[in-house]
């Protein structure tokens, strides 16, 4: 074979060759799609996962397999998001515990490590205690904190992490000393919440959502939500606001991939995650859970957690001080 026939060979391959890979880009997705979540089983990134990964499914024509990856806060399964491979087929749902990371230096991980496609929700924070506690109202559970300094307990997260940011912006609003109530470590709200039912704890700072079930069963009750209004799911809960102090926290939760997500497989999944966010069956599924919808796609989801995380870093310089 001479050389110009065999150039003119190697030239056809090579054109076969970006057709079958435009072809296969412009047929994602093609198969399961892994959604990971960085928590455990029954909090409230997996049942927003859960109930996302349903419409997505109608929205992508393929199986979404919900992944849990729990642990260092959520860094470990998104970390493991941020490392997977950019084709589309690996996926998370993160918490904002993104925001807390870099600002603490507990790992080299943020927005610039992700592609962010779309904020879900958002989900404000409560105070719990068992249902026979002692404390009718947050005035007499801050007065048994301030009688007995060192004795009570409070839980929900693992330090510095997510609902013990919540907790330590309470405390300070209170002008209590958040040294004085012993923190205790638990891998998400739900465990935390199962914690003082179980009266290991007395009180959590977790979300109410993640505390319905035990307080429909009669084993919590709610003294106060950490948000700026009440929650039409818990209609009768005042905020802390109304309870004399000024604060409120809460997380959100949106869809990410992994760094450098290419531009066409990132382009469907805004799209079907928009449809899936904004659709009945989501959005009355976390509304009646106690969640508050947002949708960010995008470029404003990207600002938005860029904004996020300086907030962060504003409130840890403030408990510096």
């Amino acid at each position: 074979m001479n050389v110009s026939k065999r150039l003119m060979l190697l030239a056809t391959a090579a054109g076969v060759a970006l057709m079958g890979g435009a072809a296969s880009a412009e047929d994602y997705p093609s198969r399961p799609i892994t959604l990971i979540v960085p928590y455990p089983a029954g909090g409230g990134t997996d049942i927003v996962a859960r109930t996302l990964a349903a419409e997505l499914e109608k929205e992508l024509g393929v199986t979404i397999n919900v992944t849990n990856r729990a642990g260092g806060g959520g860094i470990v399964g998104t970390t493991a998001i941020s490392q997977a491979r950019p084709d589309g087929y690996t996926i998370g749902v993160i918490a904002s515990d993104i925001s807390l990371y870099k600002p603490q230096g507990l790992a080299d991980l943020s927005l610039e490590n992700l592609t962010p496609i779309g904020q879900t929700n958002e989900l404000p924070g409560g105070i719990t205690v068992k249902a026979d506690a002692p404390y009718a109202n947050i005035a007499e559970l801050i007065g048994a904190i301030e009688a007995n300094p060192g004795t009570l307990k409070a839980t929900g997260a693992p330090p510095n992490a997510n609902w013990h940011v919540g907790y330590l912006g309470f405390t300070l609003a209170a002008d209590v000393d958040p040294q004085n109530v012993i923190w205790v470590p638990t891998q998400g709200g739900a465990a935390g919440h199962l914690d003082v039912a179980a009266g290991n704890s007395t009180f959590s700072t977790a979300s109410l959502v993640e505390a319905k079930a035990l307080i429909e069963a009669g084993q919590l009750r709610p003294l106060a939500i950490s948000a700026d209004e009440r929650s039409s799911a818990f209609p009768e809960i005042p905020t802390l606001k109304e309870s004399g102090i000024e604060w409120s926290y809460g997380l959100w939760h949106g869809v990410v991939g992994p760094q450098d997500l290419p531009d066409e497989e990132r382009r469907v999944l805004l799209a079907a995650v928009e449809n899936a966010a904004n659709s009945e069956g989501f959005r009355n599924t976390l509304v009646d859970r106690g969640f508050t919808h947002v949708w960010r796609g995008g470029d404003d989801f990207r600002a938005f957690m860029a904004s996020d995380m300086e907030a962060m870093a504003e409130i840890f310089s403030r408990l510096k001080k």
